[in-house]
C-alpha cells in the first residue's frame, strides 16, 4: 500500500474543462478491461473526454488518469480496515469531483466495495438519474452476487441505470430486478485479444501469485514451495513469475530464496510467455491460462480471519471462475492449509507427465471460449456508446 497522501487530498480538474465519462476501476484486471472499453469507445467517438480513477492501462488508452487507484488495491476486510482513512479520503474526494465537474456518465468497473458505496452516495446527493440528477450511473463487470451478498442486486437496481456483464449466467442473476443487464462477451475472447500466455510443452512453469500486495505476500511463498518441491524431483524445468507492476515486483523479490533465484525469473505481465504448467491464484491471470489451455492448479491463502469470514459468506463450490463456468475443476483448488508443497508439486508433475491432463485442458479451453464469446449486440464499448446516447444528444452537453 503506498504512503497515504497528505491532507487535503483532491483530484485534478478535467483537461479541457469538461468530461463525458468518468471511469472508476480499482484493480489491475478492471484497469485492463476498462482500457479495452475506452479504446473501443474512443475509436467510435474520438472527441469524447474520458477521465479515470484507474491505472496505467486506462491512461494508455487515452483517459486522463486522476489517481492511480490500482496502486491502492487491497483485498480482505482486515486489510481494508488498516487503510480505512486513506479510502475514506479518496472516496470523499471522488464524490466532490463528480459533483463539481458533472460527467455525462459515471461507469463503475467491478471493485464493489468502493463502487457500490459511490453509486449509493451519488444517488443520495441527487447527482445521478435515479436520484433526480443528470448523470447516468453505469456498471461494467458485475459484483459476484451469485457467490455472496446476493441481496445487493435490489439496491443496485435502485441506484444504477444499466449494467454490462462478462459472464452470460450473470444476466439471470438480475432477472428479478428492473435493472437492464446486458452480456457483452468476455474481453479475453474478443477478436483482437492477444493473450499474454500460451501453451508449450517444453516451456517453463508459470507461478502467478496475483496483483494485490497483501495477497501476493501470502500466496507467493506457497507457490514457490510447491515449485521447489517439484524441482527437486524434476531438475531442469525453470519457472517464470509474472507481476503487473514494480510495486508487486518489490513484494516478490524479498520472498525469493537465493538458491531458487537462478531457476525462477521475475517478468512483467504483458511480455508473452509460453508455459507448460501453472500454479496460480484465483484472479484474472487464471482465466488467461485457462483459455490458453495451460494445465495447472489454483493455490490461495489469505488472512485467517478473512478466510473464516469468507467461508461463512461465500456460497459457490469453487473460487476459480473457469471452474465455475465449466461446472467442474479444470484447475484443482488448494486453499489455506491445503496449499502444501507436496500437493502443489504433485499437481505440477501430473500436468507435465499425464497426457490425459493436457488433452482435457485443451477441451476445457474450447468450452470456455464458446461460453464467453461476444454476442451479436456488440462489445462493452458498443454498450457504453449506446448508454451515452441516452445521456444527451451524443456530443457535448
Amino acid at each position: 500500500m503506498p504512503e497515504t497522501p497528505q491532507l487535503p487530498f483532491s483530484l485534478p480538474p478535467p483537461e479541457g474543462g469538461r468530461v463525458d465519462v468518468l471511469i472508476v476501476a480499482g484493480e489491475h484486471s478492471g484497469d485492463e478491461h476498462a482500457a479495452r472499453m475506452v479504446q473501443g469507445l474512443r475509436a467510435q467517438q474520438p472527441a469524447l473526454q474520458v477521465c479515470a480513477l484507474g491505472g496505467p492501462k486506462l491512461a494508455a488508452a487515452g483517459a486522463q488518469l486522476l489517481h492511480d487507484l490500482t496502486a491502492s488495491s487491497v483485498v480482505g476486510f482486515v486489510e481494508v480496515l488498516r487503510n480505512l482513512r486513506f479510502f475514506r479520503m479518496l472516496f470523499n474526494a471522488t464524490l466532490d469531483w463528480i459533483g463539481q465537474h458533472q460527467p455525462r456518465a459515471v461507469c463503475l468497473v467491478d471493485y464493489p466495495g468502493f463502487n457500490l458505496r459511490l453509486a449509493r452516495a451519488l444517488h443520495a446527493r441527487g447527482l445521478t438519474t435515479k436520484g433526480g440528477g443528470p448523470i447516468r450511473a453505469l456498471y461494467y463487470i458485475s459484483p459476484q452476487i451469485w457467490a455472496w451478498k446476493a441481496g445487493r442486486r435490489f439496491e443496485m437496481a435502485q441506484h444504477l441505470d444499466a449494467m454490462a456483464v462478462i459472464f452470460p449466467f450473470e444476466v439471470k442473476s438480475y432477472a428479478d430486478t428492473p435493472l437492464p443487464v446486458e452480456f457483452v462477451g468476455h474481453p479475453f475472447v474478443a477478436g483482437d485479444y492477444q493473450s499474454p500466455v500460451s501453451y508449450d510443452s517444453a516451456g517453463p512453469v508459470l507461478l502467478l501469485p496475483g496483483s494485490r500486495p497483501q495477497a501476493v505476500a501470502r500466496i507467493f511463498p506457497a507457490l514457490l514451495a510447491g515449485y521447489a518441491e517439484f524441482a527437486r524431483r524434476h531438475p531442469g524445468r525453470a519457472a517464470v513469475v509474472l507481476h503487473p507492476s514494480e510495486e508487486i515486483k518489490g513484494v516478490l523479490e524479498p520472498l525469493l530464496p537465493r538458491p531458487l533465484a537462478a531457476e525462477v525469473a521475475l517478468q512483467r505481465t504483458g511480455m508473452p510467455v509460453a508455459a507448460s504448467a501453472v500454479l496460480t491464484s484465483s484472479g484474472t491471470m487464471s482465466m488467461h491460462c485457462a483459455l490458453a489451455g495451460i494445465p495447472g492448479a489454483i493455490a490461495y491463502r489469505t488472512n485467517p480471519l478473512t478466510y473464516l469470514f469468507g467461508r461463512w459468506l461465500v456460497k459457490v463450490p469453487y473460487i476459480g471462475i473457469a471452474n465455475l463456468l465449466l461446472g467442474g475443476p479444470m484447475y484443482p483448488e488448494f486453499i489455506q492449509g491445503a496449499a502444501t508443497p507436496a500437493n502443489l508439486a504433485r499437481e505440477l508433475t501430473a500436468c507435465l507427465e499425464d497426457p490425459v491432463r493436457r488433452t482435457r485442458s485443451e477441451e476445457q479451453a474450447r468450452r470456455l471460449r464458446a461460453i464467453l464469446h461476444q454476442p451479436a449486440s456488440g462489445t462493452a464499448a458498443d454498450w457504453l456508446a449506446r448508454q451515452l446516447t441516452q445521456s444527451g444528444e451524443g456530443g457535448e452537453r
